[in-house]
């Protein structure tokens, strides 16, 4: 286990039961800001606010669900699987897995090269 430096940060943002509710609903599937608060019973504003938290230190992702129409929008799935906290030899020292944000049908690539690709071979 590594000294997480951030340590504080995260315990913090672990102990908000908004973000934890976020968390749990998004490691069930990928969600919508208006998914996530219809589900945890909060609102946009507040989803927004966690989610920004929750993506800083990375225990959510985005990905861009592209709609033909232009109605493109973000679902935001969680990435943390584990979070461990261990006290020895005085010191705390923490350890966050994570997992690989899945993709899903009508993703918008990251990468321009991916998106070209695609583009061609759907020619």
């Amino acid at each position: 286990m590594s000294e997480d430096p951030a340590l504080g940060d995260v315990l913090d943002l672990l102990s908000d039961e908004y973000a934890r509710d976020i968390l749990a609903a998004a490691s069930e599937r990928p969600m919508s800001a208006n998914e996530l608060a219809e589900q945890c019973g909060m609102s946009e504003p507040t989803v927004y606010r966690r989610i920004s938290s929750l993506q800083e230190h990375e225990l959510v992702a985005a990905r861009t669900k592209v709609e033909t129409g232009g109605n493109d929008y973000k679902l935001y799935v969680a990435t943390l699987s584990r979070f461990a906290l261990e006290l020895e030899d005085g010191s705390f020292e923490s350890a966050i897995d994570r997992r690989t944000a899945p993709s899903f049908p009508g993703q918008a690539e990251d990468d321009t090269a991916d998106r070209f690709t695609k583009m061609w071979e759907n020619l």
